[in-house]
């Protein structure tokens, strides 16, 4: 499975924290869920830790789920 990409993320001066992918908008962290973010980022892979705070993370079921008798149609 390959790693995550694309993510980014901004610290304002108001504390918060935005967080992007591939350009767009995918969330803003305010308050203690910032800080929290923060100490995770630096500690941490970067991308994978954005990656799952802003639930865009693969779980590696997909392609099992899809042939799944309840996905069948």
């Amino acid at each position: 499975m390959p790693r995550p990409q694309g993510f980014t993320y901004c610290e304002r001066a108001d504390g918060s924290v935005t967080l992007s992918h591939a350009g767009r908008d995918a969330g803003v962290l305010r308050g203690a869920r910032a800080a929290r973010f923060l100490a995770e980022v630096t500690a941490g892979d970067a991308q994978l830790v954005m990656a799952r705070w802003t639930g865009n993370y693969r779980h590696g079921n997909e392609r099992r789920a899809r042939s799944h008798p309840r996905n069948q149609r």
